[in-house]
């Protein structure tokens, strides 16, 4: 195959995988509302959950592949493009509407940090082993335990209109279909990646940490910008805070227990570090319960500043 067909295979792929998670994510949501569970716990499970999908399936495709660098690539790299492009986006589309709920600065801000020094502490040495990443998964339960029993989330379901709860069976079956084109999305995107990795001398964690990163992102850039513009800032946050949390302890972990995972140069060096500084710096920036406009748009000129510097041109 010509350089250039794989790169089609990669663009058809990456759309396979987004709406394949937006059909999840759609049969999801309603199921999740049907079961009776909060708005603010739909955002933060089933919307993280499902957002974080194309990343999981990559991840363990990327495995079964041989590609062992691909998972913590391609969860750092969403994890800072979750909150630099598509927050830094949210944030001035929604024009000073975008406030920090009391549940994300008092909850989530708190499980979001011990979650990323929690991984961070797995993933310095290089690599991730079994017992590693059965020790993410566990936290991955606690998480999921914590929201389910714990979590006494002021969000009303007032706001839920009944057809927002009906399951039909044209929900289920999409969602069947669903979780299908994800499955073959991923095989062949990480087909694609290793062959224009090849093709073109850049490295598979570099192109996991940019192309996959952002591709894979997608389902969390249209949820949360979606939100935004709504004004439901607790959907559009949640769902960022969710996500994260799922694709450090889930999208990690999962791929782990086929093989151990090794972390590039590229992403141990410079992503990993911008990771725990851009959560820190996000985590900050919610304490005033409110994301600016103009803070908005510095998260989007640390993004690009974040691709000059994986890039090597500054």
């Amino acid at each position: 195959m010509t350089l250039l067909l794989w790169v089609g295979v990669f663009v058809v792929s990456l759309i396979a995988l987004v709406k394949g998670a937006d059909w999840v994510l759609d049969g999801a949501k309603k199921i999740g509302l049907a079961l009776g569970m909060s708005p603010f716990v739909v955002g933060v499970l089933i919307l993280g959950f499902g957002t974080s999908a194309p990343e999981l399936v990559s991840s363990v495709a990327g495995v079964l592949q041989g590609a062992t660098e691909i998972p913590v690539a391609n969860v750092v790299g969403s994890n800072i493009a979750n909150i630099l492009l598509i927050i830094g986006f949210s944030a001035v589309i929604a024009r000073g509407a975008y406030a920090a709920t009391k549940n994300l600065v008092d909850l989530e801000i708190p499980l979001l940090i011990l979650s990323t020094f929690f991984f961070f502490g797995i993933v310095y040495d290089g690599t991730v082993t079994r017992i590693e990443g059965l020790f993410l998964l566990a936290g991955f339960l606690i998480y999921l335990l914590y929201n389910f029993f714990g979590n006494k989330s002021d969000a009303s379901d007032a706001s839920v209109s009944p057809e927002e709860k009906r399951v039909t069976p044209l929900d289920i079956v999409l969602l069947i279909f669903g979780f299908a084109l994800l499955i073959l999305g991923a095989k062949y995107l990480v087909e694609a990646v290793l062959a224009i990795s090849s093709g073109i001398g850049i490295s598979v964690g570099i192109i996991t940490l940019l192309a996959v990163a952002i591709g894979t992102s997608l389902p969390e850039l249209i949820v949360s910008a979606k939100a935004a513009l709504q004004g439901n800032a607790e959907v559009s946050l949640g769902n960022i805070f969710g996500s994260n949390i799922f694709n450090m302890l889930l999208v990690v972990g999962v791929p782990s227990l086929v093989t151990p995972l090794t972390v590039d140069a590229t992403t141990a060096a410079i992503a990993i570090p911008a990771m725990l500084g851009v959560t820190v710096f996000f985590a900050i920036s919610c304490l005033s319960n409110r994301i600016y406009v103009w803070e908005g748009a510095f998260y989007l000129l640390l993004y690009a500043l974040f691709v000059v510097k994986i890039f090597g041109i500054a």
